[in-house]
């Protein structure tokens, strides 16, 4: 059986942050209600410029959930990506740590680096939210601009700890962000929210051995510099 974390009740911001990894398999088993809803009335303390609180949340379950993973699927094998945020430019050692934890996934769960088609399965997953019970797709007012996305990138930290700390597991995931316009339609979203992200969680599959791949962190002085003068 994979060994996967565990949070002690008393658990600190350090334990936390030690401990907490995305989840890319699940149980079936759904998380309480007023599990969820506890996360999301702490996550509602997370710090925004001017005290804008941008982030508005949706979270589908049961058959809601199920709808919105189909009506994905269908949209990614036909229709073309379309990203309110934009798409992503991987370039340098942006390029190099994202090829780093993405050979190091395919390693955990046996997949050649020439195996395209494994590679394509394992990315559809995320439009199947890896199993997860939940999923929460969370978006921003348009006319905050940078700031509001700032925001909810906050959000997103804070409530994947939250969850962490209820022993729930989470998957942060840009992928479905990248269907925006099925996304704002399948929710009947008004022009002026913009799709950031979506967060899918639930109980980890203890079994699964995607569970145990963890991703690297770099060293303080490639991020850090003191000024004293």
């Amino acid at each position: 059986m994979v060994q996967t974390w565990a949070v002690p009740p008393s658990a600190s911001l350090t334990d936390l942050l030690a401990a907490r990894h995305s989840a890319r398999a699940f149980t079936d088993r759904e998380v309480p209600r007023e599990v969820v809803d506890e996360v999301l009335a702490k996550a509602q303390r997370t710090p925004s410029w001017c005290n804008t609180q941008p982030w508005q949340v949706h979270v589908l379950s049961g058959a809601a959930r199920d709808r919105f993973s189909k009506a994905l699927a269908e949209t990614v094998l036909t229709q073309t990506q379309s990203a309110d945020l934009g798409l992503p430019t991987y370039a340098g050692v942006h390029a190099e740590r994202r090829r780093e934890s993405g050979y190091a996934l395919y390693e955990a769960l046996g997949i050649e680096r020439s195996d395209r088609d494994a590679r394509a399965l394992q990315s559809f997953k995320n439009f199947e939210f890896f199993g997860a019970p939940h999923v929460l797709v969370l978006t921003t007012d348009a006319e905050l601009g940078t700031y509001g996305v700032l925001d909810c990138g906050g959000w997103v930290a804070v409530t994947t700890l939250l969850l962490a700390e209820a022993g729930v597991g989470s998957i942060a995931q840009g992928a479905i962000a990248m269907y925006s316009d099925a996304v704002r339609d399948f929710l009947d979203l008004p022009a002026d929210r913009q799709v950031v992200c979506a967060i899918s969680f639930g109980y980890e599959d203890g079994d699964d051995p995607v569970n145990a791949f963890r991703t690297s962190r770099a060293p303080m002085g490639e991020v850090v510099q003191h000024l004293t003068d």
